[in-house]
């Protein structure tokens, strides 16, 4: 529950009464199964900030890929990946915030 946790805070975070209003955040299952991330980045300091895609294909049951385009986080899993591709847009989220 820690990733969903720090997770609601960045969106909280970034709630300014007009961000919320044209971006966020979708969760949703996919039919193969697995799970579907997708973060708007725009208006936030990661919107033009560089990410190195992962694809990980350990087998059909273990697998991950996440990658940043259009301004938007993608992350892609097995059932047992939600908590993994939100870490990892976690610790993106705050290599960025060192940077800064």
């Amino acid at each position: 529950m820690q990733y969903l946790d720090w997770l609601e805070n960045w969106y909280s975070s970034h709630c300014n009464g007009e961000w919320e209003e044209c971006y966020g955040i979708k969760i949703q299952t996919l039919d193969n199964p697995g799970w579907f991330v997708e973060i708007e980045l725009s208006e936030t300091p990661l919107a033009t900030k560089s990410f190195t895609p992962i694809n990980i294909e350990n087998s059909e049951e273990d697998w991950v890929t996440c990658k940043v385009e259009n301004e938007r986080f993608y992350g892609f899993g097995d059932p047992n990946k939600l908590s993994y591709i939100i870490s990892i847009f976690k610790e993106w989220n705050e290599a960025i915030e060192n940077q800064l």
